[in-house]
């Protein structure tokens, strides 16, 4: 592959997003199995202090960075044929699935635990919170892996038929 700003560019999104899925898998087959195994209190105790920890410089690069570059090299990529369209896909799944879902989906939902106060809840409370917004979170976040993960496929082919075209350019 050449190393162009075009290539480096598609290069770099094809990495943010494999970062993406791979978070979101990673969270998807060892924090949620791992939180089902603990109390009430102390899965939304836990989940009120990942809320915060989350947000830091790593993840917003990964976040947000993902779809600004994916949309950066979809552009660069306007004359290229197939692999614009591919990316078009790849772009619209993550904004659609990961990116929406997440601000529309999970975020929402973090939001009303971080408002809880929960030393003023009864257990019944937080039994009933808990049930809610586990079964709620946990399946947005299906749908954000899932579609991260598509998204990445997309992204490996994209490249994959770029280097292509451009080796028999040569």
């Amino acid at each position: 592959m050449e190393f162009s700003l075009k290539s480096l560019t598609l290069l770099a999104a094809t990495i943010l997003v494999g970062l993406s899925a791979g978070f979101f898998y990673a969270w998807l087959v060892s924090v949620i199995p791992g939180t089902k195994k603990v109390l009430d209190i102390t899965y939304l105790e836990t989940m009120q202090s990942i809320n915060l920890e989350i947000l830091n410089p790593a993840f917003y690069l990964i976040f947000f960075g993902s779809p600004i570059i994916m949309i950066i090299s979809m552009i660069q990529q306007y004359q290229s044929g197939i692999t614009f369209w591919i990316l078009l896909a790849a772009v619209v799944v993550y904004l659609v699935g990961t990116f929406g879902v997440t601000i529309l989906g999970n975020v929402p939902l973090n939001d009303a635990l971080e408002a809880l106060k929960l030393s003023e809840l009864s257990e019944v409370e937080i039994i009933d919170f808990r049930n809610s917004y586990e079964r709620k979170w946990n399946s947005w976040h299906w749908v954000r892996t899932i579609c991260s993960v598509i998204s990445f496929i997309l992204m490996l082919i994209g490249v994959f038929i770029y280097s292509k075209s451009i080796f028999t350019n040569v």
